[in-house]
């Protein structure tokens, strides 16, 4: 059975109004550690969110580079107890384990691609996709993401990430790492053979460069947020075929790449 990603904590709040100190029983966003072994070697250990973590383990296999497709996991178990996932592969891993962790500098396709680990070179994919979004779809989307969670409402302490099409979110995760609740996100796509090349992302942190590489991996070209980009972001989104969108906040935002995806008229192709 899944731990919930929230836990009460008994704390103490100062009041302004009464200049007393009052007990409370605070909701705390729930930090977990689970360490993957593949094929009987540790592979990694992530720090997450202890829900869906059937789906963060097949995502993060596949953002690594080790698989492609769902397919490729022959046996999974996981141990919630003891924090530990076991994982077996059908066949060899889809990128060598050597080059996972190994970093690579390049500058491929555009001055400023720099992949920080060659798994990245690998994997990540440049966009090409036609989709557009009006201007009311970026601004529903992320209304609709902030109405899903109510973790982060009682928390303040875990990041969203969701797959948008057409007026409405088809999957939405949640962890306490930004990175995390994208792996569970393409994890479930993989897991219920869910195409993402003409979907958005909806995403409620900061767009790093990981964040980028994560949504190229998974093919999709819009990435929505209600928080700022980076600029080396903005330089791989701008090489990767990426419209990054930010600040996504009452009735504004600023798209920083790739504009020609977010138009006023939607009669375009």
């Amino acid at each position: 059975m899944e731990r919930g990603n929230l836990s009460v904590w008994g704390a103490m709040q100062y009041r302004s109004d009464t200049g007393q100190f009052e007990a409370l029983d605070d909701q705390i966003a729930t930090e977990y550690a689970l360490t993957v072994k593949l094929d009987g070697e540790e592979f990694a250990t992530i720090v997450c969110s202890p829900t869906h973590l059937r789906e963060l383990v097949y995502g993060f296999l596949a953002s690594e580079g080790m698989i492609r497709e769902a397919a490729q996991v022959k046996r999974l178990h996981i141990d919630e107890d003891s924090g530990y996932v076991y994982a077996e592969l059908t066949g060899q891993p889809s990128v060598a384990r050597e080059k996972v962790s190994k970093r690579f500098i390049g500058s491929c396709c555009g001055k400023s691609r720099q992949f920080y680990f060659h798994n990245d070179m690998m994997t990540a994919r440049t966009i090409m996709t036609r989709r557009t979004l009006t201007p009311e779809q970026c601004i529903s989307f992320m209304e609709q993401l902030q109405k899903s969670s109510s973790d982060f409402h009682n928390s303040g302490g875990v990041h969203n990430a969701a797959l948008a099409e057409g007026d409405g979110l088809l999957a939405v995760m949640t962890d306490v790492g930004r990175h995390n609740a994208l792996d569970k996100l393409y994890g479930h796509c993989l897991l219920h053979q869910i195409g993402t090349a003409n979907k958005a992302i909806v995403f409620s942190g900061r767009m790093s460069s990981e964040v980028v590489l994560k949504a190229a991996k998974m093919g999709c070209g819009i990435v929505l947020s209600k928080s700022a980009p980076t600029d080396l972001a903005l330089r791989l989104a701008h090489d990767l075929g990426i419209t990054c969108v930010g600040f996504i906040r009452g009735r504004q935002f600023t798209v920083y790449t790739h504009a020609e995806r977010i138009v006023i008229n939607h009669s375009l192709p």
